[in-house]
């Protein structure tokens, strides 16, 4: 079977081309910058929209008032896949620019939305944009980090990331306390969008090459990683979509264990983002307060990834990756447990700190497993069900919410984040080559 790197499409390697973070780092701090805007994105809607559902659209109903959630996780899981894909076959920097050009319209629909149903229709092309834009930066930074720092090189990106989201939420909480929640706070949309797109177009460079020159240097045996155990590089062939599907769904254990705590720890996710305000605000809290505790999660979690990214290159994946859905788990209690500001804040910041330990490790985990020749695609079904739970949890917090109220809720996610970090122990080998 031909590889991608095979079609014409993707520049050959050249002598100019090195792998590692120092050979690459103006290219690489680049990338980390655009995905804070990336990131900055997802962060305007973190506090102020859930609170729009409910003062300006006036839906009760907790289920209906996560649809938005619902609609952007199975979006963006459908575009994981397909920027992993594409980037594969045609390159990764046009993926990004299409990721960027489907978000300018977001923040005005937001803006001007006159029923709900514009805000369901704003995250189906927010979840297109942050699929296509995030995914492609993931892939693309792998290609220029090469095999020995990928950990580090994960939760750098993740680091730019979710610090912008942890920002862009608190500042969007300020505004709104000040001027209202519509317009004002997502003017700073317009400007994430077009600096993102900017940067992108005039100084991004494809990393294609990159990833071509790591296919090369693992045939050669001259540092890579080897392709799936079992697979002899001499009579090696590129899987198929349905082949890749299939490992990273339930054949292969590291491939398959990182794609169902990725699912688990984004349904976390997606009940911080949809139920919590609206778990805060029943208590009392006003829009300052409430950005403050949406912002504590994603800052701790975006800051601590500089770390714990790195340490799993030290330590291995599978200890980091169980351990930290087993404080995640912790964190949710607490939440469902506890009452007040501080308490909430605390356990937002644990919630936090586990999430950093999965979050860069699940992604250094399919890059250590997956051969460059389909890095993009793992990482593209990977990421399909990661986001799912997006999906996932706005779906089982609504209607558990709803059924039995918020905190019910809350408990019944921490369980399943318990059950995940256990399977994850019991299932997956260490993937990281010493």
């Amino acid at each position: 079977m031909r590889s991608e790197f095979d079609s014409g499409s993707s520049p050959a390697p050249s002598g100019t081309i090195k792998l590692g973070l120092a050979a690459n780092r103006n290219q690489f701090w680049l990338l980390v910058l655009i995905n804070a805007f990336v990131g900055a994105m997802v962060g305007l809607e973190r506090t102020v929209l859930p609170l729009l559902a409910e003062e300006e659209f006036g839906l009760a109903s907790r289920g209906v008032a996560l649809s938005f959630l619902v609609s952007f996780g199975l979006v963006k899981a459908v575009a994981n896949f397909f920027a992993g894909r594409l980037g594969d076959l045609y390159g990764r920097k046009p993926i990004l620019i299409v990721g960027w050009l489907v978000g300018i319209p977001v923040p005005f629909m937001i803006m001007w939305a006159p029923s709900w149903d514009w805000i369901v229709a704003a995250n189906v092309l927010l979840g297109i944009n942050q699929g296509l834009a995030w995914s492609t930066t993931v892939i693309m930074k792998i290609d220029l980090a090469g095999p020995r720092r990928r950990g580090l090189a994960m939760g750098l990106n993740e680091f730019g990331g979710y610090v912008a989201v942890a920002l862009s939420a608190l500042a969007t909480g300020y505004i709104a306390q000040v001027y209202g929640l519509r317009p004002e706070p997502f003017y700073l949309g317009i400007a994430f969008v077009a600096v993102g797109l900017g940067l992108s177009v005039t100084f991004v460079r494809e990393t294609l090459g990159h990833a071509q020159l790591e296919a090369d240097q693992v045939a050669a045996g001259r540092g890579g990683e080897p392709p799936l155990p079992g697979s002899p590089e001499s009579d090696y062939a590129v899987p198929s979509t349905r082949e890749i599907f299939a490992l990273s769904t339930w054949k292969h254990p590291a491939l398959s264990s990182a794609s169902q705590a990725g699912l688990v720890n984004n349904m976390n996710d997606g009940l911080a983002w949809g139920l919590f305000p609206l778990f805060f605000a029943a208590a009392g809290l006003g829009v300052a307060d409430i950005g403050w505790l949406v912002f504590i999660y994603p800052f701790t979690w975006g800051v601590l990834q500089l770390w714990t990214g790195a340490w799993s290159d030290r330590v291995g994946r599978k200890r980091l990756i169980a351990g930290g859905m087993m404080v995640q788990a912790l964190a949710l209690a607490s939440f469902a447990m506890t009452s007040g500001f501080a308490g909430w804040l605390g356990a937002g910041a644990l919630l936090g700190a586990g999430t950093a330990m999965v979050y860069p490790t699940l992604l250094a985990s399919v890059g250590d497993v997956a051969h460059p020749s389909w890095r993009g695609s793992a990482v593209g079904v990977y990421r399909l069900w990661r986001d799912s739970g997006y999906a996932v949890g706005g779906i089982m917090a609504g209607t558990l919410a709803d059924a039995f109220g918020m905190r019910a809720a809350i408990g019944a996610v921490a369980v399943l984040t318990l059950l995940s970090g256990l399977l994850v122990a019991w299932r997956m080998p260490e993937t990281l080559k010493r």
